[in-house]
């Protein structure tokens, strides 16, 4: 079963365009989780654009009270570079998962995945915290083999394969689409054969996840900007229902 966390930084986006609290972040989360999401995702970044500190706590709490209420255990996940104070809110609220996330100054979303010259001391070192703490940790990477081999050697649990690479193949026609998809496949194996956990994600939609969610051993899904826009035709709630659909196999 291939899990969705819905990512809800959009839904932030559009609540900071104007100030004060419309839309509701926490309100999204509540419907997402309503309409059965079994995950939820932020990135709060340094710049506060988007997901604010305030956010990450909020959503911390009411996923733990809707757990409590029902039994059930959506999943919390939280990107990021790994920044000295988001390492020390990811410490404090405790999710299922950190995703960490090379930042770029500037950039309007992520680019690209993990440079395997980063400085992988450092790297290796929040993740050993993290982890200490009980926090699953992914590595954002690109779908080759040298990334895959590095995030495994800092110990990091799973990765997410950065897709737009993908995403735009599949634009391209199916050939294009096939082969891309295949690569991707090839290092799913390789990163499975190295006790990797598969997660993926950027610029995934509901025509080329029809493709992509054959993807070997993928474990998870993060989706916001799609299933936002998505969600402004058809509501929030219908959207997850289709995203979740959409990654049925």
């Amino acid at each position: 079963m291939i899990k969705l966390s819905v990512n809800v930084n959009k839904i932030a986006t559009l609540r900071n365009s104007r100030g004060g609290s419309v839309p509701s972040v926490t309100g999204a989360v509540t419907t997402c989780l309503e309409a059965g999401a079994p995950g939820i995702t932020v990135h709060p970044r340094a710049d506060e654009r988007h997901i604010k500190p305030a956010d990450v706590r909020e959503i911390a709490a009411l996923i733990a009270a809707w757990r409590r209420r029902t039994g059930t255990h959506p999943e919390f996940n939280i990107e990021g570079d790994p920044r000295p104070d988001l390492l020390d809110m990811t410490i404090e609220t405790r999710p299922d998962q950190c995703t960490l996330v090379p930042v770029t100054p500037g950039e309007i979303t992520s680019h690209a995945g993990w440079a395997t010259q980063s400085s992988s001391d450092a790297l290796a070192a929040a993740i050993r915290r993290l982890q200490a703490a009980g926090i699953r940790v992914s590595l954002f990477v690109d779908p080759d083999e040298a990334p895959v081999r590095w995030a495994k050697s800092l110990g990091a649990d799973r990765i997410e394969f950065y897709t737009e690479p993908f995403a735009q193949a599949f634009k391209r026609g199916p050939a294009e689409g096939r082969a891309s998809f295949e690569k991707y496949a090839a290092i799913a194996r390789v990163a499975h054969s190295r006790g990797l956990g598969i997660n993926a994600g950027h610029d995934l939609d509901l025509e080329n996840l029809a493709m992509f969610k054959h993807l070997p051993h993928l474990a998870e899904v993060s989706i916001g900007h799609a299933l936002v826009g998505h969600a402004l035709w058809v509501g929030l709630d219908r959207s997850v229902r289709d995203y979740l659909a959409a990654v049925t196999l």
